[in-house]
């Protein structure tokens, strides 16, 4: 593990230097924040030490070597009461004859069916158009990833992995962009606890944006009478960010087991929501634990959303799991309440589907 981390810190410091004073997109991956898997949520989303399944190329990639059979899933999760859905599906894959696993993920976050009435009003006239419905077109506006994944199990405590990723963005027949960039991680396992870091954008995503002007039909003279102009494609950088994770499993009956786990998410945008912050760095914690009975079922709880606000002062969101395992099926289910001034956006819910194959 010391062997890669000398690498690992001057590549991501070096991102970090030249890009913290240019376009830097505050925030800007942060519709991947929802995650993959409901029981990551029940925990609180404190997974980058714990993550072992097919949910791990997001978590921490290298969670994916303790893969030994194929895996495929799928999840829903609906925020804001319902009005942005998310999706995510992935597969995973064991490569016979060496210790690595291939996997592939798909995330879409979208608000669907948002009305198009640019053309629905007759300006000359100053009132809508006759037939209006007839004018009113609809469109959506969706963020979407697809990580490309590869791990391996270098020794019995030791396994590493990376990501390849592709964001896309698509805002209607607006605007348009295209990222790409590399996530990396490496597990360790000790006798006290599992040990997780997870480094993603190492590379530095950048994102080019493209808008095509003739979507927004005559409206470009209306933008020049309030002297503005319509918004133009341009580049959009993403810093790396940080996960460092540990779990710990206790055995307290033949039957009954205890995993315990915290995360720290270390972001470099100079946030200033979270609770913790150090100049440039914002410190985002996650703590997590699960009751399981038999391998079959599991009860979750969890914190996250350490933030601190004019309005509400500091406040902590908590969320809540469970699990059922059937057969070669696993069925989680997590939920999450916003606290604080974030109250009134109401409750997430999500639910995943495992598979996993002989």
């Amino acid at each position: 593990m010391i062997r890669f981390l000398p690498a690992l810190l001057v590549l991501f410091f070096s991102s970090v230097e030249v890009l913290a004073q240019t376009a830097v997109a505050k925030y800007g991956n942060d519709f991947l924040s929802t995650g993959s898997g409901a029981r990551a949520l029940g925990m609180g989303n404190a997974h980058a030490g714990l993550a072992n399944d097919v949910t791990s190329a997001y978590w921490n990639v290298a969670g994916l070597a303790d893969i030994s059979s194929p895996q495929i899933m799928y999840m829903h999760s609906e925020r804001f009461n319902g009005i942005v859905g998310y999706d995510y599906g992935a597969a995973a894959l064991p490569l016979k004859h060496t210790k690595g696993v291939v996997s592939v993920s798909f995330f879409r976050q979208g608000v669907d069916n948002i009305a198009n009435t640019l053309n629905a009003w007759d300006r000359d006239r100053d009132q809508p158009r006759g037939n209006v419905e007839d004018y009113i077109t609809r469109f959506s506006a969706a963020d979407m990833a697809f990580f490309f994944s590869y791990a391996m199990q270098r020794t019995n405590k030791f396994s590493f992995g990376a990501s390849a990723k592709v964001i896309h963005h698509k805002l209607g027949p607006f605007a348009q962009a295209w990222g790409y960039s590399l996530d990396v991680g490496v597990k360790y396992k000790t006798e006290i606890a599992d040990l997780g870091l997870s480094v993603r954008d190492i590379t530095t995503m950048q994102k080019m944006w493209t808008v095509d002007e003739s979507a927004f039909g005559d409206y470009e003279t209306q933008f020049d009478s309030l002297g503005a102009t319509l918004p133009t494609g341009q580049n959009e950088y993403v810093l790396p960010s940080v996960t460092l994770g540990a779990s710990k499993r206790v055995n307290i009956s033949n039957d009954l087991k205890f995993i315990a786990a915290v995360d720290a998410d270390l972001f470099f945008e100079n946030r200033q929501a979270y609770y913790i912050n150090v100049g440039r760095m914002s410190i985002e914690p996650h703590v997590g634990g699960e009751i399981l009975y038999k391998d079959l079922i599991a009860l979750r709880a969890g914190v996250t959303d350490f933030i601190t606000d004019p309005v509400s002062g500091f406040t902590a969101s908590p969320t809540l799991g469970m699990g059922l395992k059937v057969s070669r099926f696993v069925l989680d289910y997590g939920f999450a309440s916003f606290a604080g001034a974030s109250s009134d956006l109401g409750f997430t819910h999500r639910i995943s589907l495992r598979f996993v194959f002989n």
